[in-house]
């Protein structure tokens, strides 16, 4: 296991693919409650053409856990100390859920550092402040065991949850492992962010990616992220939020697609 060890928490990182200079990086990164497993099988399948960067966000995974609460700059910037610390100069990006917030935050703040940008279910802001701050309230005095079904309901479908039992446990016993702390603090994350105002900043072509049922993010937030940006395109594939897993073989096949693609010199129509 490898650590990037910083002021207040360590790092738990992993990267796959070849170690050639002539690979581009992809940096995947993952959604709240999940570690860096839920991009297993993107990595199986993109690894031979990109050096694959994954990590686990703090307070999740193998990263531990500063005191809450953070903030979406500390999400952010944790992305940039580890590819300056790796050497990473310019990577491809893609987030889920947290993670495409983190994605538009770096679009915005840091856009020279990406080539491509990948924002799948997710939204510019998620959920309302009061939301997020009676999530913390009940992990706080319950903790995240007690989320456990609700959760499963809102990021698989029922017929994907009965199909892939085994998939979804092992998703639902990473959510239920995560540190209180490191949700938590999360969780004040997202209850403060808030990029509407700000996608136009966006230049790093983008392709968002919603989930056709999805209750977290519905598509409409990834179209309107597509029609914001400078060069934005929105697909939308079978599920409901954790996309990447219940449609992989067609998340992989848009992804590869995107990646391979010449958006960077040729702006893509929003809502596409």
């Amino acid at each position: 296991m490898t650590y990037l060890e910083l002021a207040n928490h360590r790092l738990h990182y992993r990267i796959d693919g070849y170690a050639s200079d002539d690979k581009p990086w992809l940096v995947f990164c993952n959604s709240l409650g999940t570690d860096m497993h839920m991009w297993d099988a993107q990595v199986d399948v993109l690894s031979a053409q990109y050096r694959i960067l994954r990590y686990d966000r703090r307070g999740h995974g193998r990263s531990s856990a500063p005191s809450p609460p953070y903030s979406l700059d500390d999400l952010g910037g944790d992305v940039l100390a580890l590819l300056d610390a790796l050497d990473i100069a310019r990577t491809h990006f893609c987030g889920l859920s947290i993670g495409g917030l983190t994605g538009q935050w770096l679009g915005i703040h840091a856009g020279k550092r990406l080539g491509k940008l990948v924002l799948c279910a997710t939204a510019a802001k998620i959920g309302t402040a009061e939301g997020w701050l009676e999530r913390i309230e009940a992990v706080q005095a319950g903790g995240l065991e007690a989320l456990v079904p609700a959760t499963a309901e809102r990021w698989f479908t029922p017929k994907f949850r009965a199909s892939e039992a085994r998939s979804v446990t092992e998703v639902l016993d990473s959510f239920a492992a995560t540190s209180p702390a490191g949700y938590v603090g999360c969780c004040a994350a997202l209850a403060k962010a808030d990029l509407q105002n700000a996608l136009a900043q966006i230049e790093t072509p983008v392709l968002a990616i919603s989930g056709e049922q999805d209750p977290v993010c519905p598509p409409a937030g990834l179209e309107d992220i597509a029609a914001a940006v400078q060069r934005g395109r929105h697909v939308s594939l079978p599920g409901r939020h954790i996309v990447n897993i219940e449609s992989a073989s067609s998340f992989n096949a848009v992804l590869l697609e995107f990646l391979g693609s010449e958006a960077t010199t040729r702006p893509c129509e929003p809502g596409s």
